[in-house]
């Protein structure tokens, strides 16, 4: 997730478009957002990757209820990067692998 689901989690989502296992799907928190995040959207996903601490403080307001139990990882990237800028790509990759390495 980022504000206006533009350059950073589209590029993320087009990372594991093709991906064996993983899935992803990208949105927004901003009312500007091309794809807002929604309830369905929340429901859908296992994990949530942000790229900014305000993005998760919205998402816990906004979304209390539909969160349960599901875990929110802020991944610290900012907001200085054009749709699929290679140093994004390899930057998102780094940053999520962890988290995928458990599965």
């Amino acid at each position: 997730m980022c504000s206006r689901n533009q350059w950073r989690s589209p590029t993320a989502e087009a990372i594991f478009r093709n991906h064996d296992f993983y899935h992803a799907k990208s949105a927004g928190v901003s009312a500007s957002a091309r794809i807002r995040l929604s309830d369905k959207l929340i429901n859908w996903a296992d994990m949530i990757f942000v790229m900014e601490n305000e993005h998760k403080r919205r998402i816990k307001k906004s979304f209390a209820g539909s969160l349960a139990e599901k875990e929110i990882i802020v991944l610290d990237i900012e907001d200085e990067y054009q749709f699929l800028d290679p140093e994004l790509i390899e930057l998102i990759k780094h940053s999520v692998r962890p988290y995928l390495e458990r599965f």
